[in-house]
């Protein structure tokens, strides 16, 4: 292989091992299952399902005339604001990577799909690293390590409870949003 033929295959290789999903969702038409696999997934029905599962998606999908065969109309226009971010979630999933990069990906969700995607996130993606890039305190506040940025500047950084100590932009953040039961 030449060298630019090696970079493209890192490339390729890098690309697989990363399950990102953007703020805005992105569905194509087709159907499902192709909207899942889009890109190099080639998962079987079987994976295309559990990853929907995972992404709280299965109670939407099974309503659909022919399930993972469900139509998706240009954009997923036939589809909610909601319903489209666990779609796209679900592609990510299915792909098995080794890091996921959620970029605003929750905001779409209400609170509790929002608590009970991430609570099935940690059980299925074993040693993956998760990167979440959130406005919302409830959907980081379990996570391992927050960064609190201001004016594209770093902060704080910790844990949820050592952000509330330590951090006053965290913390005005934090109290705005929740009660101060929900902050313990």
């Amino acid at each position: 292989m030449d060298g630019h033929n090696v970079r493209e295959y890192e490339k390729r290789e890098l690309a697989r091992k990363i399950g990102y999903v953007s703020q805005k969702a992105v569905l194509f038409s087709g159907d499902i299952r192709s909207n899942i696999n889009f890109g190099d997934n080639n998962a079987d029905d079987a994976t295309v399902e559990k990853a929907i599962e995972i992404a709280q998606g299965s109670s939407f999908v099974e309503t659909e005339k022919g399930g993972i065969g469900g139509r998706v109309a240009q954009n997923g226009t036939n589809f909610s604001g909601g319903q489209k971010q666990r779609l796209s979630i679900a592609r990510a999933v299915a792909r098995d990577a080794e890091i996921y990069i959620f970029d605003d990906t929750f905001s779409a969700l209400d609170y509790k799909t929002d608590r009970e995607l991430r609570r099935a996130l940690k059980e299925e993606m074993g040693d993956a690293t998760c990167l979440i890039v959130a406005q919302r305190i409830g959907t980081i506040m379990d996570a391992d390590l927050i960064l609190v940025l201001e004016n594209g500047k770093v902060v704080g950084q910790g844990t949820h409870k050592e952000l509330l100590k330590s951090c006053e932009a965290y913390r005005e953040i934090a109290h705005s949003q929740l009660s101060e039961e929900e902050l313990k």
